[in-house]
């Protein structure tokens, strides 16, 4: 239940003092242009502290991968969520974002007493919590559910980049940079696209335009 550093203006997270199972709950994923959200689910055990937790974001990729080692090997309980491209076009990335977090906190085998989210919106559920603006460089139990996240989709991107060559998932992780548009206009969007956000729905209105 610790918090880290605080931020200034914001007011320290302090759970209920009832509160004795607390999961952090964070998301990867909400902006690229291809490839599922993940969002992951932790309860960390008060006897066992991590040290170097942080935002995701903060960490280098082998800070992360070490953390993440130390984060599977040690809490009381984890779970990945996640939802997939087609569910992005179909609810919008927001809800479908919130649809991954309430599966990442159903799948946990010991059930929180409360739940602590990354962000400003809560998902429809029926666990006692709240959002935390800017959690996931604040309390300790949401870093390390932003780093679970991190590394599962990170890896999962360095896959999408072997099926799908020229796009630069290895590196851009799905993000809308200058490779990855030119590829998408030279190439066309693949089956991990979302259709439903600009460049990749401009890009088929193209495809389908008739040529005169």
């Amino acid at each position: 239940m610790k918090s880290l550093k605080p931020v200034k203006s914001l007011k320290p997270f302090e759970p209920p003092a009832w509160v004795m199972l607390l999961a952090g709950v964070d998301e990867v994923g909400r902006g690229p242009l291809a490839g599922d959200v993940v969002t992951a689910a932790v309860i960390l055990p008060a006897n066992h502290p991590i040290e170097g937790l942080a935002d995701s974001k903060a960490l280098s990729a082998r800070q992360r991968e070490n953390l993440y080692t130390d984060i599977v090997s040690h809490a009381s309980c984890w779970c990945i969520g996640r939802a997939s491209v087609e569910e992005i076009d179909r609810f919008n990335v927001l809800q479908a974002t919130l649809m991954a977090m309430r599966r990442a906190v159903m799948g946990l085998k010991i059930q929180p007493d409360y739940v602590a989210v990354d962000g400003n919106r809560l998902p429809q559920w029926e666990y006692a919590g709240e959002a935390v603006v800017k959690g996931d460089g604040r309390v300790e139990v949401i870093s390390a559910a932003s780093i679970l996240a991190k590394v599962v989709r990170d890896k999962e991107m360095l896959e999408m980049d072997a099926k799908y060559p020229g796009y630069g998932f290895n590196s851009n992780k799905g993000y809308g940079t200058a490779q990855h548009l030119e590829a998408l206009q030279r190439l066309g969007p693949t089956p991990i696209h979302r259709r439903s956000f600009a460049p990749v729905r401009d890009e088929l209105q193209l495809e389908q335009s008739p040529l005169f």
